[in-house]
């Protein structure tokens, strides 16, 4: 116990559960949570109940603007950013620059200059930076790596990769603070970086060039207008609007978002509840990519946000045969009830089709926890004692970073109609 590492939390939202939750409990033994630190008193002094339902003692709280003061007091080894995403790169270079290593929540960041700011702080500074990709570590994602890196299908030239964000998960996203692009960079880097790196994962590649088209077609005010609708509202909570609308959150429905967003609103004024059809949302819901990749594979990539159902299919075209996965997944919203939907998986499907001969369906057994079994696997990498993993899976800040400019390079490209080259954005 004498030995166990030390971390501090700042960002105690809907995700810094997944952490701080895992740290008191599963992995005690081995790590201790020291500290949080937020804008918001109410979110923090919630989260300290939260740990002490899990029998852990509360721990100090820092404001935000303490960040500097909590690093000099406590002294942790390792700072675990789960912010805003726009705010990211402050808290992982002071952290790095303050001597910790860090862990953060992905997207690394969310525009080339805040990912240079971060590279250029992690080689002045040395520290390490670890970027949370969860997806990597669902038994299905690490089958089709394995069947890859064994060359079951050869060299991989191309891959279709369609993504699907239903109309409860998806629309989440044009409730909350990522519907400014500003603050998350859009879908392309929020929600794909999990899925631009599974292909960089995959393939074992980097992007190249990138092409992209995107727009604001289901979502927004101007949008349901078209389709007839007569009545708006601002947010849900109070409203009479609200009642009868599929697309409500009603916070005072759940304890655990009624404690740490409804309660804590007089502190920030921060809305968790907004109308995904009010006014202010400048964020695409329907998008189209097209990837070059180092190695010459190209990437064909659908995100819609308002689909009737939550998953994905994907496809790779090699030199030996053809690998296509559909995995139809729980629909959740963050931090609305149990963790574990996070990603659950209710059906998938691995066929391999070997030029020449017949198709074969690979069985995979999933895990428990979120992200069909991934979730405990990545804590265990983070907090735990990690066995030698041939898949490579933990991300480091160059995975964080090629994953993120993807998604830049094809916010560039819907702002100018044009191809991006990734080798033009930041300097490795």
């Amino acid at each position: 116990m004498a030995n166990r590492k030390t971390y501090a939390l700042i960002g105690t939202g809907g995700r810094a559960q997944f952490f701080y939750k895992a740290l008191v409990s599963t992995f005690k033994e081995t790590s201790r949570l020291v500290a949080f630190c937020d804008v918001n008193q109410t979110r923090m002094d919630y989260a300290n109940k939260v740990i002490g339902e899990l029998g852990a003692e509360p721990v100090p709280t820092y404001k935000a603007h303490e960040f500097d003061r909590m690093i000099e007091e406590i002294k942790p080894d390792t700072v675990i950013v789960t912010t805003v995403d726009r705010t990211h790169h402050q808290y992982i270079i002071r952290a790095m620059q303050l001597g910790c290593d860090v862990i953060t929540e992905k997207p690394m960041t969310v525009d080339e200059e805040k990912c240079q700011a971060i590279l250029d702080a992690v080689k002045e500074t040395g520290q390490n930076l670890r970027v949370t990709f969860n997806y990597r570590y669902s038994p299905h994602n690490t089958k089709i790596r394995e069947l890859i890196m064994d060359g079951t299908i050869g060299d991989v030239h191309s891959v279709h990769f369609e993504w699907l964000l239903n109309t409860k998960h998806g629309a989440d996203y044009f409730r909350r603070w990522h519907r400014d692009k500003r603050n998350s960079g859009g879908l392309l880097v929020h929600k794909s970086t999990h899925h631009f790196d599974l292909v960089n994962f995959w393939l074992g590649t980097q992007p190249k060039t990138v092409f992209a088209l995107g727009d604001l077609m289901f979502y927004g005010r101007e949008n349901a207008e078209k389709r007839g609708v007569t009545e708006f509202y601002s947010r849900a909570y109070g409203s009479k609007a609200a009642e009868n609308d599929h697309f409500a959150l009603h916070m005072d429905k759940s304890s655990n978002l009624k404690a740490m967003y409804l309660d804590a609103e007089h502190e920030d004024g921060y809305f968790r509840d907004q109308s995904v059809f009010g006014d202010g949302i400048n964020i695409e819901d329907t998008m189209g990519v097209m990837v070059r990749y180092e190695n010459k594979a190209m990437l064909t990539y659908n995100l819609y946000a308002y689909a009737p159902w939550e998953g994905f299919r994907v496809a790779f075209n090699g030199t030996k045969g053809r690998i296509e996965m559909d995995v139809i997944e729980a629909s959740y919203v963050n931090s609305g009830g149990d963790q574990a939907l996070e990603g659950a998986v209710k059906g998938k499907k691995i066929l391999v089709h070997p030029i020449f001969e017949p198709p074969y369906e690979v069985k995979v057994e999933e895990q428990k926890g979120g992200h069909g079994g991934g979730d405990p696997v990545l804590l265990n990498d983070l907090f735990g004692t990690p066995d030698y993993d041939r898949f490579n899976r933990a991300a480091s800040h160059v995975d964080g970073a090629m994953s993120i400019l993807t998604g830049i390079a094809g916010n560039r490209s819907i702002r100018t109609g044009l191809p991006v080259q990734v080798g033009d954005l930041v300097r490795f």
